[in-house]
């Protein structure tokens, strides 16, 4: 089961976090996994880390939000099978704390980034016939997060692209598909919450909006991309795997 040795993985944002993660299931699954991110030493850490639990993998310095080097990276690398586009970046602020500069920060990493890297390498897959695409979205991108105003426009936009995706090339063996986190304790967000008042008050606070009363960890968010990548999910497409500790159940 979710055997992916005879497949070549992209995954974005794989220096740390849900990225890292998602890279290291995917090399344990058997797949050769391109670890890409703009922090070469993250990245590099990450590759290490595959290599010497006897994965395969090599790095790519890229930023998702280029056109042209995600176009140049495409034709260097040729086609891969599994393509994660997990790299994004977030902003606190309502209408009133955003700038039209920090949304299209945001716009140019979570929309067109995976924007990109569709163009870039879903071709290649629509001509070979097969071929999995897994955006890593977030429940911001199927109900609002309160002081996330950016990131939930972003997010959804994320979700329309995954589904737009799947409707527009369906029939084809390439599929679409989108993983919505909840709360995940990554590095990102705990360097976040060591920023407030009360810390452990922000954590507990957190943790609570879930139902489990607790943050997803990594590696729970990287075993849905695995699913999704993998064979045994043939008949999932165009769909937003929720992974958020039944946040969403009372929306």
């Amino acid at each position: 089961m979710f055997n992916l040795a005879s497949k070549t993985a992209l995954v974005t944002g794989a220096g740390s976090g849900i990225g890292q993660a998602i890279a290291q299931t995917l090399a344990r699954a058997g797949a050769r996994v391109i670890v890409v991110d703009r922090d070469a030493p993250a990245g590099e850490t990450t590759v290490a880390q595959i290599r010497d639990a006897g994965g395969r993998a090599d790095f790519a310095a890229l930023d998702v939000s280029c056109e042209a080097d995600t176009l140049a990276l495409a034709a260097k690398l040729g086609a891969v099978d599994i393509l994660v586009n997990n790299a994004g970046i977030g902003h606190v602020g309502n209408l009133l704390g955003t700038a039209a500069a920090d949304l299209d920060r945001l716009h140019a990493v979570n929309v067109r980034g995976p924007f990109n890297l569709c163009k870039a390498f879903v071709p290649a897959m629509l001509t070979r016939g097969s071929g999995s695409v897994v955006n890593i979205a977030s429940i911001g991108g199927v109900f609002a997060v309160r002081d996330r105003l950016a990131y939930t426009i972003t997010k959804h936009a994320v979700v329309g692209l995954t589904k737009a995706l799947a409707l527009d090339h369906s029939h084809t063996g390439v599929r679409f598909n989108a993983v919505c986190p909840g709360r995940v304790e990554t590095p990102f967000v705990k360097a976040r919450i060591a920023e407030y008042p009360d810390p452990a008050q922000a954590y507990r606070d957190m943790s609570a909006t879930q139902l489990t009363g607790r943050m997803a960890r990594p590696e729970e968010i990287a075993a849905a991309a695995l699913y999704l990548a993998s064979d045994e999910a043939a008949m999932v497409t165009g769909s937003c795997l929720m992974i958020d500790g039944g946040w969403s159940a009372g929306k």
